[in-house]
């Protein structure tokens, strides 16, 4: 399978509108339609929320990998390369398996050009591939299944799964799902299925009301965070300890490989739904999986040390919430430390809120923006730095490779750097730093 192929495979997939959003399941059923509904032949474990979607994930198939089970996952956006987003027993999904599912997808999206339903959307066509994937290639025991965006009209939602999980209601995308908690709330339900049971994590009061509303109309059994399931946190050694209680059965001093309190939550939430999926549909998980998935779990640009002294800090902290969180762990992990910031979002996020947040945290920022089409500009991002905390050191580059290059020569071996904001900025910025690497090697 040559690279080419794989260019040309990658290509016409980027060509269908790749950045646009087109909410509704008529094109997703009109594929799984044509290629025999591998969708139900699999067994899901369905992930929504604003934040912490793939870091349960991430609990998740690191713990049913230490079962011996076969598992799937498959999550967006990519960090490392896009092969990322569709996985199976740790390993990335091949090229020349890519290269063919594309290739079988191919004529049943240029037939549905010339039909009333249009071409499908980029996110529509990689949802396909999965479950094709999945059904025909791998044909693991589980599969576990993050929603792209929102829930109810998501690509993700033509499966029928075992368990879902809604981790948390945010403010984000409101210009899709709505501008209220529960709006966001009810979209975000929209995974809820008849009969199947859901986990819930931390979330406002008026979501949670919204989403309890949905799963009793659905006769769906809920475990809320709080209330049928408790997660302590303490530290301990730089690391998070976590005491679990929940509704069947405690499991106390988990060791997390994931850092921050909120990984706590989400932890808790991926050890409430396998509680749930062992009592009622007899899933193997044993305590010693449950220990060591825990602790060897891992998700790239969620709070992810690539260097120490300086010591550089990764984070796709994207949305006020993600900040948020960002910016509590920087102070529970580095209290005292002289931070500094390499900064870039999507201007259709709402970064002065994020600004905000993240100004008293920092000494020295640098604002920069990425390739992608809806990225704020440096100028704008660097007025709101301005606006917000006029006594830091704010420099602008529009080139965010320069940006990058300024902030690692310029901070100190005893700093922080902090590189946050938009996925897509972070996956330039650790592949960039991943190729330097190895070309310091060569």
């Amino acid at each position: 399978m040559t690279e080419q192929s794989l260019e040309q495979a990658l290509s016409w997939l980027a060509g269908l509108e790749r950045f646009s959003i087109r909410p509704g399941l008529e094109r997703m059923e009109y594929m799984m339609e044509r290629l025999g509904h591998p969708e139900r032949r699999l067994k899901f474990i369905h992930i929504a929320g604003t934040n912490g979607k793939g870091s349960t994930a991430a609990f998740l198939y690191s713990i049913l990998r230490q079962t011996g089970q076969d598992v799937g996952l498959f999550v967006s956006p990519y960090i490392t390369s896009f092969h990322e987003r569709i996985q199976y027993n740790g390993d990335y999904i091949a090229t020349e398996d890519l290269v063919a599912l594309i290739g079988r997808l191919e004529p049943i999206v240029e037939d549905m050009k010339e039909s009333e339903l249009g071409a499908p959307t980029e996110f529509e066509v990689v949802t396909a591939l999965a479950l094709l994937y999945f059904a025909t290639v791998t044909y693991p025991d589980l599969v576990i299944w993050e929603t792209g965006l929102g829930g109810r009209l998501d690509s993700t939602n033509i499966v029928h799964p075992l368990a879902c999980i809604i981790t948390n209601i945010g403010f984000d995308h409101m210009n899709i799902l709505g501008g209220a908690f529960p709006a966001i709330a009810r979209e975000k339900a929209g995974i809820i299925k008849s009969g199947v049971p859901l986990i819930t994590g931390k979330m406002p009061g008026e979501a949670l009301e919204i989403i309890e509303e949905v799963a009793k109309s659905r006769r769906a059994t809920i475990y809320r965070a709080e209330v049928e399931y408790k997660a302590l946190r303490t530290q301990r050694e730089g690391r998070e300890i976590m005491d679990f209680t929940g509704l069947f059965e405690s499991i106390n001093g988990c060791e997390l490989g994931l850092t921050g309190a909120h990984q706590v939550d989400n932890a808790a939430g991926a050890l409430m739904t396998l509680q749930v999926l062992n009592r009622y549909f007899a899933l193997y998980v044993e305590e010693e999986h449950i220990r060591k998935g825990l602790r060897e779990a891992r998700w790239p640009g969620r709070f992810e040390r690539i260097s120490s002294a300086p010591d550089i800090v990764l984070d796709g902290a994207h949305n006020v919430d993600g900040v948020r969180a960002l910016v509590q762990t920087v102070r529970d992990y580095y209290p005292g430390r002289k931070v500094s910031l390499v900064f870039s979002a999507l201007a259709d996020k709402n970064y002065a809120e994020m600004v905000d947040l993240l100004a008293p945290l920092c000494e020295r920022v640098w604002v920069t923006k990425t390739n992608h089409p809806r990225a704020a500009s440096a100028t704008e991002l660097a007025a709101a730095f301005e606006a917000s905390a006029p006594d830091i050191s704010v420099q602008a580059e529009e080139d965010w490779r320069e940006a990058w290059r300024q902030a690692i020569h310029t901070v100190t071996p005893q700093e922080v750097l902090l590189v946050a904001g938009s996925l897509y900025f972070i996956s330039d910025i650790r592949n960039e730093w991943k190729e330097n690497r190895k070309a310091g090697d060569e």
